[in-house]
């Protein structure tokens, strides 16, 4: 059986009324598609038009074999007219009652064992009934059922026997065609519940795709979130410095003014700058790395402590990487972050206070940051929404494939430590 599929994008579960046809699904198939079927139907199941063109042709079988039935009994000189009469009501009984296999499938082949005893004729309904419920109910139904008329078929044919074929053919044909209705009805049955677990599948498969996806795109919110902060904390923090330091000197030089107002003006011509960056990325769905601005590598440390200088902090750099050009981009990068974010943290919470950076490593050894800074030499007040860089710095570390490790020390400073995995080409 199949069917073309027309998935509505917004729907969370496939039903029926997804597919182009669903008259064609059966009800049985429907009800498990779409729970909410039978409900609408007033709790009670309704047939598809495939359930109603397959229901007629069981009923039409059920009429034939039942003909083919009644035509040997009223020849049979075994069986008298009155009999072989009363045989062809109860086939026709029978043969009606085939309209309710779907609604009582275990009901119906019970009262078909009786009826399979007293009447020929109603021998293609009660085929009819054994199919149904090997397609309908787990297999523990079917032989018990099915096993009790397969055991009623030599007793049947003592009562009425068959005046042209010899009562052992008889039995055997009569027992094979109970276990085939039993196969054909499992296989059926089994079809449907693998077309079921496949759509099962399906879903689940649909499910964790959405998932990864979302997963996906809450990295890579977190990624651009992490680097925002790290790019332009710093270059808000030298805003604010060079801007109090112009509120509480009014009287500064001339030049002193001048060049505190230049720094601000590149300092927030550079965030403009990283933030059209960061807003561009999001845009074109593209890594930072692909965006039109170079990112910042270990070549670019010595920029950061001078502007870092320009500030008005006292930082001391202490490189021993021979040529920070042979370090990889990715590590140089995230390198070059951590120290940003450091020197930030430094200048809010420890300000005054001198800044030792030591940058070691070598191909196959990996990188190291060391970054420390002594108590501050004064009262500082409490900066809110303090840690969040250092949260961010330390995921990026450890995404990276490497480990940072920060804390106070036992003199009041403050330290960040960091590895980063260097692989030799």
């Amino acid at each position: 059986m199949s069917w073309s599929k027309s998935r509505s994008p917004s729907a969370d579960a496939p039903s029926p009324r997804d597919y182009r046809w669903p008259s064609l699904l059966p009800s049985a198939v429907a009800d498990e598609f779409d729970p909410d079927r039978a409900a609408r139907n007033g709790g009670r199941p309704r047939r598809t038009a495939r359930d109603w063109i397959v229901d007629f042709l069981c009923f039409l079988v059920a009429v034939f074999i039942g003909m083919i039935g009644a035509d040997a009994i009223s020849k049979n000189p075994n069986v008298s007219e009155n009999i072989a009469h009363l045989d062809q009501l109860i086939g026709a009984v029978a043969c009606a009652a085939v309209w309710l296999r779907r609604r009582w499938p275990v009901g119906l082949a019970i009262a078909m064992i009786p009826v399979s005893v007293l009447s020929d004729t109603a021998g293609g309904a009660s085929a009819v009934a054994l199919f149904t419920l090997a397609v309908h109910r787990p297999f523990r139904y079917v032989a018990w059922i099915g096993g009790i008329m397969t055991a009623l078929v030599p007793f049947i044919y003592v009562l009425r026997p068959d005046a042209d074929i010899p009562y052992g053919v008889a039995v055997a044909l009569a027992v094979m065609l109970s276990l085939t209705v039993v196969a054909w009805g499992m296989f059926v049955r089994s079809r449907r519940q693998l077309l079921l677990s496949l759509r099962d599948r399906a879903l689940r498969a649909e499910t964790e795709a959405e998932l990864r996806a979302e997963q996906a795109q809450r990295l890579a919110r977190e990624a651009i979130a992490r680097e925002m902060h790290d790019v332009l904390a710093h270059r808000l923090t030298l805003l604010s410095v060079h801007a109090g330091a112009l509120e509480f000197r009014p009287d500064a030089p001339q030049a002193e003014v001048a060049r505190a107002a230049g720094v601000i003006r590149d300092s927030a011509h550079e965030a403009l700058q990283d933030l059209r960056e960061i807003i561009g990325v999001l845009r074109a769905n593209e890594p930072a790395e692909e965006s039109g601005r170079p990112q910042p590598t270990l070549t670019e440390l010595d920029q950061l402590v001078a502007e870092s200088r320009e500030a008005g902090m006292e930082v001391r750099l202490d490189s021993g990487v021979e040529d920070p050009k042979t370090v990889p981009a990715a590590t140089g990068r995230n390198a070059y972050r951590i120290a940003q974010e450091a020197l930030t943290n430094a200048r809010k919470h420890a300000p005054g206070a001198e800044v030792a950076i030591s940058v070691t490593g070598a191909p196959g050894q990996g990188l190291t940051l060391d970054i420390r800074n002594p108590p501050p030499p004064g009262e500082v007040p409490h900066v809110p929404g303090s840690g969040q860089g250092l949260i961010g710095l330390t995921e990026r570390a450890t995404l990276a494939g490497g480990r940072l490790d920060h804390g106070e020390e036992a003199d009041g400073g403050f330290r960040v430590h960091a590895w980063l995995p260097w692989l030799e080409r």
